[in-house]
């Protein structure tokens, strides 16, 4: 269907035209796009002239797409990029901010499952619902955040199953290095070593991922090290779900399942991305070398990524809960400005693609 405001053609059964957001009416013809092979999510932009849009922050037009109706077709075409066929070039790339709403969805759907597994617990009194009620209740909200950390990734360079991939390696290989590090500690188990230890497993296996120059834009190391997050939170939460249930209280095992899915947007999943980012803010074009880690770029992210996690796990009477959602906020605050920076450095890579020298090489 050819767009009649901006005339960019786009796939059949789309509500909304993919480029400038303009509603379709039922006046306006359909026409079949034989070359769109990806969703360009990235193009999601706000209701402005091309020339006015912005890379700044506009968080009730982030969100506006999340309550509006979506067709099969714009799900499906969501999970085609990424490939060798499917990533856009940078010169393709928009460095306006998307409008992810996918991830609500997948919310909802587990959400649902969820509710299903507790009413066969609950109400039946099965208990082969119990597994299934720990892994969907652990995973959840960790994937929620992980596709919206996804939708937000402009460059579309990831496919989905890498992320899938990243998910359960990434977070069983960062669990197990956080146990060595425990292991030489042994005794001196404290919130703040328990934040540089865990902190520092996530980034060592974030680095593994990243270090690819594929994977070069700070939204990648975002995504990447969400995804690496996210198994992390999850793996931890489905343990500690299971001692509850060890413990012998099925209402302790909700209340586990239910708080640690509140909170866990602003834990691993974000501090992981934090520093995911920042490492690739650091690392840009070049191979990897460990002087990285020592650049102020990355070790000042390190550094309040460990501090709000000691922060987060130490127990203060009467006020924890506020201390956790106070943090979970400041790291969304930061997340938002590292997205920020991702575009900015999109919106750079273009200009500069644009101002060479013709002949010159790329």
């Amino acid at each position: 269907m050819k767009c009649p405001e901006c005339a960019y053609v786009n796939p059949d059964k789309v509500r909304f035209c993919l480029n400038c957001g303009r509603k379709f009416v039922s006046g306006d013809h359909p026409q079949q796009d034989l070359n769109s092979l990806f969703y360009e999510f990235a193009q999601f932009v706000d209701f402005v002239p091309r020339h006015e849009r912005s890379v700044e922050p506009k968080f009730q037009n982030i969100f506006s797409r999340v309550f509006r109706k979506h067709s099969e077709l714009e799900a499906e075409r969501l999970f085609i990029v990424g490939t060798a066929l499917t990533t856009p070039k940078i010169e393709e790339v928009k460095e306006t901010w998307p409008k992810p709403w996918l991830f609500a969805r997948i919310f909802l759907i587990a959400l649902i499952v969820f509710v299903g597994m507790y009413l066969g617990v609950s109400w039946f009194r099965n208990i082969n619902f119990i597994p299934g009620l720990i892994i969907v209740g652990a995973f959840a909200v960790p994937i929620t955040t992980l596709t919206f950390f996804w939708e937000m990734n402009a460059p579309q360079n990831i496919a989905v199953y890498k992320i899938i991939y990243v998910v359960f390696i990434g977070g069983i290989l960062s669990m197990l290095v956080a146990l060595v590090f425990f292991d030489i500690l042994k005794h001196n188990i404290n919130p703040i070593t328990i934040g540089i230890v865990e902190e520092l497993a996530k980034v060592i296996t974030v680095i593994i991922f990243v270090r690819n120059i594929k994977y070069r834009f700070v939204l990648n190391g975002l995504l990447l090290g969400a995804a690496v997050g996210a198994g992390f939170a999850a793996f931890e939460t489905a343990g500690y779900a299971l001692r509850a249930l060890l413990s012998g209280s099925i209402p302790n095992l909700y209340a586990t399942i239910l708080w640690r899915s509140i909170l866990a947007p602003g834990g691993h999943v974000a501090w992981a991305a934090l520093t995911g980012a920042a490492f690739c803010l650091v690392q840009k074009n070049m191979d990897f070398d460990s002087k990285m880690l020592l650049n102020p770029k990355f070790t000042r992210i390190f550094i309040i990524v460990v501090l709000m996690h000691a922060l987060w796990d130490t127990p203060i009477s009467g006020v924890s809960l506020i201390v956790q959602i106070v943090l979970m906020i400041l790291s969304w605050i930061m997340v938002f400005r590292m997205i920020q920076i991702g575009l900015k450095e999109i919106a750079n890579k273009k200009v500069q693609l644009y101002t060479k020298p013709a002949g010159s090489e790329s």
